[in-house]
């Protein structure tokens, strides 16, 4: 079996990577002749052509003898091999229009295509992310918009610290004043987000006392859906069927927008769930939130005001209250400033790819050698030319005209 490692293309360009050299070098020696490694030559990559060399794989220019092909980021549609195997974030499964294209290119090549967003356990939870390193440089850059904003403090960007420790370091910069932050979310990303404001040693309270008391220091809130939705009909609550028919239900997050000055978004969002808030909302005088770093980054998702995903070159754009128009960063005091990066662990490229090739030897490599491998199976989007029977809901999506 020849697994290949393939170049990204995706522009702005993505230095991580699926595996990191040690570790292909360390399968290599576990699976001995079943498992054979090319890498596709990069300069872009945060792991260069010569480590690999190094660690004794094989680096080529032409990739096309690899059965399976290991990318992280959506695959441009010119690069796409047909009749192979791929592996990566397609960002499809939500009806995301920007890959349409993609999707549709996939199925006329005859791809079989392994989303990484759907490698769920038995108990259907996901078994391969980056999510707790999108929540940790998420929060990380929420602080670094606000000092920004606030000019109380300059911290060096995300991208330009060494590892999580040198980032961590460079936290001790930061000096706040009795500022309220909300955090949406409890899982991966929302514990990753946790790590940076307990290191802050920023204080946790609680629903209540978030909303009705006064502190002389900055406090946080960390809500689950319960938290800010209810349904329509009797303002109740049922997980179950929230999740399955979230259209019965309705934001209430205002309340929370009126007490906070910093919103920290990194909760899954159903494109059938309720938006936290509306554009309109930000006129009102008793919207404080003044800061946001949406780690989700759906693009108009739940946060209203992230009209596109930023950049790690250009990682914030302002909203004016008044018109609901985008600005220059930081252009005008009264505005929101929106921190939306698409690819956050890419600030931490190397630690971020090491955790996650530990996942993908835990959990997928294994699964190869298995024969229709059920976490595989679950995770296939399409095969043969047409849409798996899971996700067969994506097929009016994806016959769309392209201007539709």
């Amino acid at each position: 079996m020849k697994i290949g490692i393939i170049r990204e293309g995706k522009i702005p360009p993505d230095k991580r990577v699926p595996f990191t050299p040690t570790q292909l070098k360390e399968l290599s020696e576990v699976y001995g002749s079943q498992l054979t490694f090319l890498v596709e030559s990069s300069l872009i990559r945060c792991y260069s052509d010569e480590e690999y060399l190094e660690a004794g794989i094989q680096v080529v220019e032409d990739i096309s003898e690899a059965d399976l092909l290991f990318g992280v980021k959506e695959v441009p549609t010119h690069q796409l091999i047909p009749g192979k195997t791929y592996f990566f974030f397609s960002h499809t499964i939500k009806k995301q229009v920007k890959n349409r294209a993609l999707l549709k290119s996939v199925l006329d090549k005859n791809i079989r295509l392994i989303d990484y967003e759907v490698l769920k356990d038995e108990a259907g939870d996901r078994v391969v992310a980056f999510g707790r390193w999108a929540g940790i440089v998420g929060a990380y850059n929420a602080f670094w918009t606000y000092g920004k904003k606030t000019g109380l403090y300059d911290l060096r960007s995300a991208s330009e610290c060494r590892d999580l420790e040198d980032l961590k370091v460079e936290l001790k910069k930061v000096t706040l004043p009795p500022v309220k932050i909300v955090v949406t979310g409890k899982g991966r990303v929302g514990k990753g987000v946790l790590e940076i404001l307990n290191h802050l040693k920023i204080t946790q309270v609680d629903n209540h006392e978030f909303l009705h008391l006064y502190f002389e220091e900055p406090v946080f809130v960390v809500l689950s859906s319960s938290d800010y939705n209810r349904r329509k009909s009797d303002g109740g609550y049922d997980r179950d069927e929230f999740y399955s028919f979230p259209e019965r239900y309705e934001s209430h997050f205002l309340k929370f927008a009126e007490a906070g000055e910093i919103l920290i978004a990194a909760a899954y969002w159903d494109p059938g769930a309720p938006r936290l808030f509306e554009l309109k909302d930000i006129n009102s005088p008793d919207f404080s939130i003044s800061v946001i770093a949406d780690v989700t980054c759906d693009v108009e998702g739940s946060i209203p005001t992230t009209f596109r995903a930023s950049t790690i070159q250009d990682p914030v754009y302002d909203v004016d209250r008044e018109t609901g128009e985008e600005l220059p960063a930081f252009g005008k005091q009264t505005s929101i400033s929106v921190m939306a990066i698409d690819n956050l662990p890419c600030e931490l490229p190397r630690e971020s790819s090491a955790e996650f090739g530990r996942q993908l030897g835990q959990w997928v490599i294994p699964a190869l050698f298995e024969v229709n491998a059920p976490i595989l199976e679950r995770a296939t989007i399409a095969r043969d030319g047409d849409l798996t029977l899971e996700y067969m809901y994506l097929s009016d999506f994806v016959n769309q005209d392209e201007h539709s």
